[in-house]
């Protein structure tokens, strides 16, 4: 990930603020110790004729990719942990909406390196159930309460 100056961060904090999303998603694979990934992905969103922005913000960030989506509009996302941490403490003092999205993204991200019982992992899936709430997920169906379940099972 490239360094970003102040005007770059303040750009891509209000693009992100506007029209992305920092989110951490359950995903059940049982080739995962507690049977789900914890994937996490911070996404801007543009119709496709807007392309031109999402490709200069990819630019200026330097990673991740843009995909087409089938109902018009483009994605921008990033999925590699280490560009998220950085890209998120560079530009989160230019946040607004979603600065405690931010915030609980990076603790999250910290909180992963760490999980070594079942314990610890319901509490990680716990801190995702907050992020979630945060941004008003209609969607979601893997939850704390869904992992509980299935390690009762294992």
């Amino acid at each position: 990930m490239k360094h970003l100056t102040k005007v770059q961060c303040a750009y891509i904090a209000g693009f992100l603020d506007g029209d992305g999303s920092i989110y951490i998603r359950l995903k059940p694979n049982k080739d995962y110790r507690f049977n789900y990934q914890v994937s996490p992905n911070i996404v801007f969103y543009q119709s496709r004729r807007n392309r031109l922005f999402l490709e200069r913000v990819r630019k200026m960030i330097g990673a991740g990719y843009i995909r087409e989506r089938n109902d018009g509009m483009v994605e921008y996302v990033i999925g590699d942990v280490t560009t998220m941490v950085s890209l998120l403490t560079q530009i989160s003092p230019f946040l607004v909406f979603k600065k405690k999205q931010a915030q609980m993204f990076l603790r999250i991200v910290r909180k992963k390196a760490g999980v070594k019982t079942k314990k610890d992992f319901i509490s990680l899936a716990e801190m995702i159930d907050k992020l979630e709430r945060l941004n008003y997920s209609k969607k979601r169906r893997i939850t704390s309460q869904v992992v509980v379940d299935t390690l009762k099972k294992l």
